[in-house]
């Protein structure tokens, strides 16, 4: 269901209710000058730091676009039901004891249903939510300090944690924020919704999600959606990656792919620039605001100092960041500027011979930018002010600004430690279009992420396959039954007999062509049980074979051996606790968990991004032909995981995990020599729904 939040989020009214709470919200929209009606309701008193108080809600003159609730969680439901019922625009719950204290045995989800049932179509914020500020209009709907001010124009910020917001509030970067948005449980409300509000708002240039969980999946992604056509970037900071091993873990995908890795899948899929801190998540945010994605990798560096031209260039490495060199036109102009003893490499140290001279300053960093480079970043770090003089900086300051006014350069001042550059300063060098980025490593990451985004953007399929039912209990496919299931879809496997003798094995192992491998049927890592032998040359050696692990299969398989490999893939696909399906591909065979040399993609996946994913792998050297050996057949292997693809989306209701491993990638061609699914249970899931009975 979509509201509207228009109202809650700029309201031209506001009601409070509650106690000190509602004291604080009244002194912060006197404090940022909110220009709308404030109502406090309060029976026990007159007024409310000078604003007269209404004894109820019926009391009120109307009803209010926006509501600070700040009673306990039993009566903000009535407070909410009475709020809905005149018509008030939306509301943010404070309370905590909701569903987030269930664990406590507090009955909190039930009063979280009621305080949904009561809100009905009007929007509310939470509960267990500090509320929202919007620095756009003066409207803090917000109970404590916070360290944001006034705004024409910025970037939007949506936590699932309220304190995660107030630090954010409180950055001395010079990040413009518009909103700062507390979603709290989420009850009724989502972050796909508050989101997809806020996208509307021309004001608002990027938005960032400081995500605890991914709520409605498929909200999400319609966000996305829109996020790119309206061409406003998405970045996101995912917490929880840490996770538990997971007990009875039967396929080698489900220990390779994890939350961690379907979550950054999630994100690339949707076009989110996905960072790793907060300081990055900010770093990435001015970017963004500024001049929003970066369209190509080319970096130039300009410092006055070689360490500083050093941990540049050392840090970038690994990066996406390309310190591509000077032209010949450009070298020549440095070169007569700054001197034989200057080596002109970017990144640049210029020495400082050409210190204080802000004219010939100018010039160099002119000539710097003037090659269309994708971003010019200058390195300057302005001593503080409290025990030294700053001025003594200013040329550089007044050069930098002046070379970009003269070239129209994307241009970026990045300090190496984060304090070096204060609010003012990055204030004035914004009003100059210059975006300023706090700390060398978080900036480094930030411009890698901006780098990175032009493409992730492109890659997205959409429909994504979600299957929210849980899971009651599983079943194992058979090697047979999973390899059958996969061949309908188009999987190539060898030739193969199976039985469940050893003695009907050998019967039927006559029309195959040795060498065999044998299996042992039943097991899942057959290899690490010994349930495995290959290379089996004649009747003789199978039988002898299957005797040694009669004690431990329920029965056997006998193949013929997948010769002329050029490399042994793995190719998985997960459910993950969102419902949404990551197919996992990586260096298979028995060194698939000790190389962990993988990428994941959500499905449906396109043919092309799934060739990118490959792309990505340490493999990818052997698949295209490691050291004059042969290639592998790409078309074949990617025909092979496309097919595996094709089931799991096919049987995605039931689907739990799938794995092939190996899957035997050759010149010409490709083929799974090993498999295993794993599904829903269908005769414990009908007995669980039927309370006994067959349902």
């Amino acid at each position: 269901m979509s509201r509207d939040l228009s109202r809650l989020l700029r309201p031209k009214s506001i009601a409070l209710l509650g106690g000190g709470w509602a004291v604080n919200v009244v002194a912060q929209l006197q404090k940022s000058g909110y220009e709308g009606d404030i109502w406090p309701v309060n029976p026990k008193r007159s007024d409310i730091l000078g604003i007269p108080c209404f004894p109820t809600i019926d009391a009120l003159p109307g009803a209010p676009d926006a509501c600070f609730i700040g009673v306990n969680r039993e009566a903000s439901i009535d407070v909410v039901r009475q709020l809905s019922e005149m018509g008030a625009g939306g509301a943010t719950c404070f309370a905590s004891g909701f569903s987030e204290s269930e664990a406590e045995g507090t009955g909190g989800t039930r009063l979280q249903q009621l305080l949904v049932e009561a809100a009905g179509d009007m929007p509310i914020l939470g509960p267990n939510c500090y509320g929202l500020i919007n620095y756009l209009d003066n409207v803090t709907l917000w109970p404590d300090q916070h360290g944001g001010q006034s705004c024409d124009r910025g970037v939007a910020i949506i936590a699932q944690s309220s304190n995660i917001a107030i630090n954010m509030t409180m950055q001395q970067r010079g990040l413009p924020v518009a909103y700062v948005i507390a979603a709290g449980n989420q009850a009724q409300t989502g972050v796909a919704e508050i989101a997809t509000e806020l996208l509307a708002d021309p004001r608002v240039s990027a938005i960032g999600l400081y995500l605890e969980g991914f709520g409605d999946i498929a909200a999400l992604e319609e966000f996305a959606i829109k996020a790119r056509a309206a061409g406003k970037p998405v970045v996101a900071l995912k917490v929880g990656r840490s996770e538990k091993a997971r007990a009875g873990t039967r396929t080698h995908t489900a220990s390779l792919a994890g939350s961690a890795a379907a979550a950054s899948a999630l994100l690339k899929r949707f076009g989110f620039i996905e960072v790793r801190s907060i300081g990055v998540f900010l770093e990435t945010l001015k970017l963004m605001d500024m001049f929003g994605p970066l369209t190509g990798n080319a970096i130039c560096s300009v410092s006055c100092s070689g360490g500083e031209a050093s941990l540049m260039a050392d840090m970038a490495d690994g990066s996406r960041i390309a310190f591509r060199d000077f032209s010949a036109r450009q070298y020549r102009a440095l070169k007569d500027e700054l001197g034989a003893i200057v080596t002109i490499a970017n990144p640049l140290d210029y020495h400082t011979f050409i210190w204080g001279d802000t004219a010939r300053m100018t010039r160099v960093f002119a000539e710097a930018m003037r090659d269309a480079f994708d971003l010019a970043v200058f390195v300057l770090d302005l001593p503080r002010s409290d025990r030294c003089d700053p001025s003594g900086y200013f040329c550089a300051v007044d050069a930098i600004i002046a070379a970009k006014h003269e070239t129209g350069a994307r241009v970026a001042v990045l300090t190496s430690l984060p304090e070096n550059l204060t609010e003012t300063a990055a204030s004035n060098f914004r009003s100059a279009g210059i975006v300023t980025l706090n700390g060398m490593e978080e900036a480094i990451l930030a411009i890698d992420a901006a780098i990175g985004i032009s493409r992730d953007r492109q890659a997205i399929v959409p429909g994504l396959v979600i299957s929210s039912d849980e899971v009651a209990a599983t079943q194992m496919l058979s090697e047979a039954d999973s390899k059958a299931e996969l061949a309908r879809h188009g999987l190539a496997l060898p030739r193969s007999a199976m039985a469940a003798s050893i003695d009907d094995l050998v019967e039927k192992a006559g029309a195959l062509t040795f060498p065999l491998a044998l299996k042992g049927l039943g097991i899942a890592h057959k290899s690490e049980a010994g349930a495995v032998v290959l290379d089996i040359a004649d009747m003789d050696a199978l039988r002898e074979a299957g005797e040694r692990m009669a004690g431990i299969a329920c029965g056997f398989l006998a193949e013929e051996m997948v010769t002329g490999t050029v490399a042994e893939i793995l190719v998985g696909v997960t459910r993950d606790a969102t419902g949404t399906f990551m197919l996992t591909i990586g260096a298979g065979g028995v060194q698939a968990e000790l190389l962990a040399d993988t990428a994941s993609v959500m499905l449906p996946a396109a043919r092309d991004e799934i060739r990118e994913a490959i792309g990505t792998l340490k493999l990818a050297k052997l698949l295209a032909g490691w050291r004059g050996r042969q290639a592998a057949d790409i078309d074949a292997l990617l025909d092979a995981i496309m097919a595996i693809a094709s089931y799991a989306c096919a049987n995605a209701a039931n689907l739990v995990e799938l794995d092939v491993n190996p899957l035997m990638a050759m010149p010409n061609g490709c083929i799974a020599v090993d498999a295993l699914i794993i599904t829903r249970d269908p005769e414990t899931e009908t007995i669980s729904k039927g309370d006994g009975e067959a349902a």
